[in-house]
């Protein structure tokens, strides 16, 4: 008997169908991925299992009999909880506090057993594995701790069906590993988990089988068994070529000068005398856990961070960067990696973020030349394939792979030489990882030289001619791709074990 099953489910939005006849079922004790592309219904779906959505039509059973869910208090009464990539937890109460908040233990004068809420959280954080100091206020635990609170707080309210949502997004490889480990221990125990993310390392790790939606409608529910990864994005972007992204790195004249030389640049105690050369086309890679210093070593070359030692050439040439306009002004531009908050205004349309960073190149006497703009906007659109395709519309209203292309054609649009990209597919489906993948190795192909940083290390092996090993602020070790012999070969570079 499955735990929990939805069948025939459809749902409209405005005349729109976004779910066309649904099955959707998992078994007790099961990981269960739940795949597709952003805009393929996964949320909507999960949204009706968790009573935020009233389905149009259809069916759920929860342990084989049928029930009515039209809200959170419907599907916590039936066993369904969900940890949603923005947590719900109060910062400034415990741990304990949050894990019972709303149904606090009571003494027999009705008031609030702290004690009681103690102990009990103490016995729920214990079923599970998970060691944490119950009377720690949430705002002082790592993002990897108040995701097992909010695990915690969903396992005190008796969940039997847990639904994650990119729940590795923001964790350290060590902290993925501490919450597999405890998503063991629910599966051992019963829990179903629902586990939605575009890492296909991680669902092939933790994974049992998988749903794969694409437009709304079923396209495959298999055992991961017996489904290649290949096979797996061809069914969430319908393309039949699609293939994972394979590479033995590409020839790289290194006997001209380098594009970049990067010289004994220090930058505090986070950034530690590095030194290497970057060349015209080339693809250079930074593999590292997180707080590495990769993204400082890139923050520093930009003139994010101020440098304390070190030089800067560019084609041979010693260049001062002081700040991202003198940065801008060399030639560099720099795809960051929070997009909302440093790579995008998100109130103002696709046009006015691709003209933030042109804003020379699109104007005359201070004055905006308009034809220019939207020319320029319509381009950037077609070449880039954001979609929808209307340059008035808010960047906030895109997904989030939609938002990562408008930040790219912002600074390839200021024609540079070298570009910075720090984890340029956090957040984004499969498919546009697959197309931004695609776009890294075509701008390098025209000549664009690149620095890539990224935590899957699939995309790192799939693309890079070369990958630096970064630990501490260092330059521990430096690789060629071809000396790479795999993936685990290069986790255990990134961990520090001699491989």
């Amino acid at each position: 008997m499955n735990t929990v099953e939805m069948r025939n489910i459809n749902k409209s939005f405005f005349g729109t169908r976004v779910l066309k006849d649904v099955n959707f079922s998992v078994r007790p004790g099961e990981v269960h991925a739940l795949a597709g592309e952003n805009g393929a219904g996964k949320s909507t779906l999960m949204k009706i299992l968790q009573g935020v959505y009233s389905m149009d039509a259809g069916e759920i059973s929860v342990a084989g009999a049928p029930v009515q869910i039209h809200s959170f208090q419907d599907a916590q009464r039936h066993g369904i909880g969900m940890v949603f990539q923005e947590f719900s937890l109060i910062p400034e109460l415990t741990v304990a506090q949050n894990i019972f908040l709303n149904r606090e233990p009571k003494n027999k004068a009705h008031l609030i057993a702290d004690r009681d809420s103690v102990s009990r959280a103490r016995d729920v954080l214990k079923s599970v594995g998970i060691e944490i100091d119950v009377n720690s206020k949430v705002s002082s635990l790592s993002r990897a701790y108040q995701q097992l609170t909010e695990i915690a707080k969903a396992i005190a309210a008796d969940a039997k069906i847990l639904i994650l949502d990119e729940p590795t997004a923001s964790l350290a490889k060590h902290e993925v590993d501490a919450l597999f480990k405890v998503l063991k221990q629910l599966t051992a125990s019963g829990v179903s988990i629902i586990y939605i993310s575009h890492r296909m390392d991680e669902i092939y790790q933790i994974c049992d089988r998988i749903t794969i939606l694409r437009d709304g409608s079923l396209v495959a529910t298999e055992s991961l068994a017996n489904i290649s990864a290949q096979e797996v994005i061809a069914h969430i972007t319908g393309r039949k070529d699609v293939e994972m992204l394979s590479h033995d790195g590409r020839h790289i004249d290194r006997a001209s000068v380098p594009t970049l030389k990067v010289e004994n640049l220090s930058s505090g105690h986070r950034v530690k005398d590095v030194s290497f050369d970057l060349y015209k086309g080339e693809i250079l890679g930074f593999a590292g856990l997180m707080g590495s210093g990769r993204t400082e070593i890139l923050r520093t070359i930009f003139g994010l961070d101020k440098k304390s030692a070190g030089k800067l050439f560019l084609e041979g040439r010693e260049v001062s960067i002081k700040n991202p306009r003198d940065a801008k002004n060399s030639g560099l531009a720099f795809i960051p990696e929070d997009r909302r908050r440093q790579g995008l205004v998100m109130e103002h349309s696709i046009s006015a973020n691709i003209l933030a960073a042109n804003l020379e190149k699109l104007s005359h006497l201070s004055f905006l030349n308009f034809n220019k703009i939207d020319q320029y906007s319509a381009t950037a659109i077609t070449d880039f394939e954001i979609r929808p395709p209307e340059a008035n519309r808010q960047v906030k209203l895109l997904s989030g792979g939609n938002q990562q292309k408008v930040v790219i054609a912002k600074w390839v649009a200021t024609n540079p030489s070298i570009i910075l990209m720090d984890e340029p597919t956090v957040g984004v489906d499969i498919g546009t990882k697959v197309e931004i993948m695609k776009l890294v190795r075509s701008l390098a192909a025209r000549g664009n030289s690149i620095i890539l940083i990224s935590s899957e290390l699939p995309e790192l092996l799939g693309v890079c001619d070369r990958i630096l090993i970064i630990k501490n602020g260092e330059i521990r070790d430096a690789l060629e791709r071809h000396e790479i012999r795999d993936e685990d070969h290069l986790q255990l570079m990134v961990q520090g074990i001699n491989a």
